[in-house]
């Protein structure tokens, strides 16, 4: 077994037909708005794999099954908030959204509270994800490192360098139709790992798993509660209201999600595409915990040290390339990198898009002609593809893993961006100076309680929330009184 001269032929044809499709189904772009929203609305079903493929397949393909490795199923009941944080973005905002013709999530930020709000909204986004996705390349990195023997900075370039062109040709149309294959091909690849590793084991299934249930890893609900409740992750309440109030936000004011549900073109068809999501989430969260599992009875719980690796996150790339059969592992790598390359250049598109649309555009005015804004657009998506390497070299030598860093990093504002938002749904007499004041108030208090290590990672986004939205109303009620 290892990773065969056949291995790397079928990882290099998969990838130039997938970024062959991807141009094809983009078709010619006249404006900004062709490349960064499609010319037509798109199925919902196609958001909907094309959503979970943005959100999750580096991360869960990559570091979900070393997480399972190293603790339990726990994770899963982050999953269940997941679910419900789109059941209410789904009634909540996108009503909000239909209404006028919006080019990005915070356009709807614009129209309620003022520019000044979009704005900053949108510089915060930017900054959030670069963060995040900085994270995500590096993840991607890991299996390509492996592959190919090179080291972390070349896979990273490498990586970029596709992304790029891939997101210049196809534009968000093309990103998306792509995305959906992808997350069908992958959690395939899941699938056959899964049935290689029960396979290659005396025991079967059941000596497979035989370890793991007796160290517990097959454990699923945590109450958690004790001394230790605000800083244990993975508790039922914890995963439940971080779950839910980090999907809010993330599905419902991270322009990587919103950009893709504003393609399908109707309240009906993006209702369906993000509960839909939400399904398929929980699903291929227990498949890649499950990986984890059986890997961890395949090593006979080696720790990563007695392994030769560095972090769990390295665990599962290994075993797809050395511990696969010829062909299998190429398909399994090929079915991986496409969905990671699409799933950065959606990340590229949807920053591009942000900067061209929310910060360009309205300062523009008559300036911005349809041939100009497509040729920023295109000029801007290289300068994020850059920055992006320079935040994924950033981040290669964090011993935390990756899916737990990126969720962290979004967690810091998304607490500030969705109490923003629910203040502009929720409280009518906010006003800009109430929002931004509450914006900038909730991110001040996520950087204490981040910097002193409060709570746990889950309770990031509600705690930011909370303090957007209560500042934003004290305010508001205060310049009530004042009126009166």
């Amino acid at each position: 077994m290892g990773f065969s001269t056949l291995d790397t032929v079928i990882v290099l044809l998969y990838l130039a037909a997938i970024a062959i499709f991807g141009a094809l189904q983009g078709g010619k772009q006249r404006s900004a708005n062709d490349y960064f929203l499609g010319k037509d609305s798109i199925p919902w079903w196609v958001v909907c794999f094309s959503i979970v493929a943005a959100e999750t397949s580096t991360l869960t393909f990559i570091s979900i099954p070393g997480l399972a490795y190293l603790t339990n199923l726990n994770f899963l009941q982050v999953t269940l908030g997941y679910l419900l944080g789109r059941i209410a973005v789904s009634y909540l905002f996108l009503p909000a959204y239909a209404t006028g013709e919006l080019s990005t999530a915070y356009a709807f930020l614009e129209r309620r509270f003022g520019s000044k709000t979009r704005s900053f909204a949108s510089i915060v986004f930017l900054f959030t994800r670069i963060a995040a996705d900085g994270v995500r390349l590096f993840a991607t990195a890991i299996p390509l490192k492996f592959v190919l023997g090179v080291e972390y900075p070349v896979a990273i370039i490498i990586l970029a360098v596709v992304a790029l062109a891939y997101t210049s040709m196809g534009g968000v149309r093309g990103v998306i139709w792509v995305d959906a294959i992808q997350m069908v091909i992958y959690l395939g690849g899941a699938i056959l790992a899964g049935t290689v590793l029960i396979g290659s084991h005396e025991g079967g299934w059941a000596g497979i798993t035989q370890l793991a249930r007796d160290a517990g890893k097959f454990d699923f609900l945590h109450l958690g509660f004790g001394p230790d409740f605000w800083t244990t992750p993975y508790t039922l309440i914890a995963g439940i209201l971080g779950g839910g109030f980090l999907s809010m936000a993330s599905h419902g004011t991270d322009q990587l999600i919103v950009q893709r549900v504003l393609a399908t073109k109707s309240v009906r068809a993006g209702r369906k595409a993000l509960i839909g999501s939400g399904v398929i989430i929980i699903v291929q969260f227990a498949l890649f915990l499950l990986v984890g599992l059986l890997l961890y009875g395949h090593y006979g719980g080696a720790s990563v040290a007695e392994l030769g690796l560095t972090k769990a996150d390295e665990i599962f790339p290994r075993f797809i390339v050395e511990g696969l059969p010829s062909g299998v592992s190429g398909i399994i790598v090929a079915g991986l990198m496409a969905a990671a390359l699409s799933t950065l250049a959606g990340s590229i598109s949807s920053m591009a898009s942000s900067t061209v649309m929310d910060l360009y555009k309205p300062r523009a005015g008559a300036a911005f002609t349809e041939e100009k804004g497509l040729r920023l657009s295109r000029l801007v998506t290289v300068l994020w593809a850059a920055l992006l390497v320079i935040s994924a070299l950033f981040f290669m030598n964090t011993g935390q893993t990756v899916v737990e860093l990126a969720l962290s990093i979004a967690s810091f504002t998304y607490g500030g961006l969705l109490g923003t938002f629910l203040l502009g749904v929720l409280i009518k007499r906010s006003t800009q100076e109430d929002a931004l004041a509450g914006f900038v108030g909730g991110i001040l208090i996520m950087v204490t309680v981040i910097s002193l290590h409060i709570v746990a990672w889950t309770w990031y986004t509600l705690i930011g929330v909370l303090a957007t939205v209560f500042i934003g109303w004290v305010l508001g009620m205060l310049n009530v009184g004042k009126k009166q």
